[in-house]
């Protein structure tokens, strides 16, 4: 049985408790619904507390749960020594008066955020020799968030982890021979199946390069959202790449006119390429042009041109505009 002076002891420390935690709820959040004051005592009685905090939420101070166990607890010592002097009365029927499915509280207005990917973003980037598909991969990549592939990366990483497709793969690379597209589409497909490309999109660089290609990843299920295409002219092009020099010791490229090394023991130590000479470069870029009107066409719904002949960060502004809108359509 539950003394008088143990029911005071109960009502003072709910109330201290009380006191001592709304101290520090500033008045202006108390949301508009279950308002109670514990401390105002009922008429023609005296005070149970000094009342030095307006409109205290006990549901906000103690959470909802707590509050009806507490008052399950004090209806359970009340059934069980009905002769103790109700002292805690004003603080019960407090309690009691709270509802206990309260209106929605109102939420603040939705702030406006950057519009997210709803689904993994895929694309190709398409480009002749040195029409800066490099550049612009790296720059997509950071603003975007998908996985940059090109062939020749995801060829090695094929062999290196020796899966069947990459077993298959060395056979040809170590007899000097050209790697299938059949095998090409098996390392691309495997590599593009990994955790990273489904969760974060992809970016394929420069592939494919014939319809055939277009025609066996359509087959096997890969379908971009996004087809970018650098156009660049062939008298640029030739001179971008004849007046390429790379450093042997960073692997940096420079190029003679509109990059060129401002250290003097750099420039001294530049290599050319072998393939880089103006012979070479044209012949490189019949065999682009033969296959490229092609690839366009199996993406013609999804294809973008951008004017590849502008400074690489006004070009990426276009790139950027091209994908956004592609997004905007997902």
């Amino acid at each position: 049985m539950i003394s008088s002076n143990n029911m005071i002891s109960i009502s003072i420390l709910l109330l201290s408790y009380i006191s001592i935690t709304t101290a520090f709820v500033p008045h202006h959040i108390a949301p508009k619904w279950g308002k109670v004051n514990l401390f105002e005592s009922p008429p023609n009685t005296s005070p149970v507390m000094e009342d030095n905090f307006d409109d205290v939420n006990i549901v906000r101070v103690l959470g909802l749960r707590r509050v009806k166990k507490m008052l399950r607890k004090y209806k359970r010592q009340r059934n069980s020594s009905s002769s103790s002097t109700n002292t805690a009365a004003p603080v019960v029927a407090a309690v009691a008066a709270i509802p206990t499915t309260p209106e929605p509280i109102a939420s603040p207005a939705a702030t406006t955020t950057p519009t997210t990917k709803s689904q993994p973003l895929k694309m190709i980037i398409s480009g002749a020799p040195a029409s800066g598909k490099g550049t612009q991969c790296e720059i997509i990549k950071d603003n975007f968030d998908v996985v940059h592939l090109s062939t020749g990366d995801m060829l090695r990483a094929a062999v290196a982890a020796q899966t069947e497709v990459g077993i298959l793969a060395k056979e040809y690379m170590d007899s000097g021979k050209l790697v299938p597209d059949d095998v090409i589409i098996g390392v691309v497909k495997d590599r593009l199946a990994e955790e990273d490309c489904t969760q974060k999109g992809w970016l394929l660089d420069g592939f494919p390069r014939t319809p055939a290609q277009a025609d066996a990843l359509a087959a096997s299920g890969i379908n971009p959202d996004c087809f970018l295409f650098l156009n660049v002219p062939d008298s640029i092009l030739v001179e971008r790449v004849v007046g390429r020099r790379t450093d042997p010791v960073t692997g940096k490229i420079y190029h003679m006119t509109f990059s060129p090394p401002t250290d003097e023991e750099i420039l001294g130590r530049l290599e050319q390429r072998s393939d880089d000479t103006e012979e070479k470069v044209v012949v490189r870029l019949e065999q682009f042009r033969d296959n490229v009107d092609a690839v366009k066409g199996s993406y013609r719904d999804i294809s973008v041109e951008i004017d590849g002949t502008a400074r690489p960060d006004v070009v990426a502004v276009s790139i950027n505009e091209a994908i956004t809108k592609s997004l905007a359509a997902m």
